[in-house]
């Protein structure tokens, strides 16, 4: 049960994180689409590890650090929205599971497989 209202909890935390970033005005985030994959809460809420993914991977870096400096204020304004006893303290990574999801896609096409029915011969 506890799993389950954890895994609300990520959704909701992923959905008003998701707006608060577009009212950003910090250069560095706004310069970049970003868009957050998935959110993994500790189950005492005390902590949340937010994945990001950039569209634009040469500004990556910097939009990653303009959300680590904006943590404060997006903390803030997620707890006025999510009625939690404790508001995570939030934790940003660069999720790179699209590239990743890529590549593998890109080997798979290179991979020299005869085309055949059931009979081969």
């Amino acid at each position: 049960m506890a799993s389950n209202r954890i895994g609300r909890i990520n959704e909701e935390i992923q959905r008003e994180l998701s707006e608060l970033i577009r009212s950003l005005k910090d250069p560095r985030v706004q310069k970049t689409m970003i868009s957050i994959t998935r959110v993994q809460t500790t189950p005492d809420l005390r902590y949340a590890k937010i994945f990001v993914s950039f569209f634009d991977k040469t500004c990556a870096k910097e939009a990653l650090q303009g959300l680590k400096s904006a943590g404060g204020f997006l903390r803030r304004e997620l707890s006025a929205r999510l009625q939690l006893r404790y508001t995570p303290e939030l934790h940003w990574a660069e999720d790179d599971s699209i590239t990743h999801g890529a590549h593998i896609l890109d080997l798979l096409s290179k991979l020299d497989i005869p085309q055949g029915g059931e009979d081969d011969e």
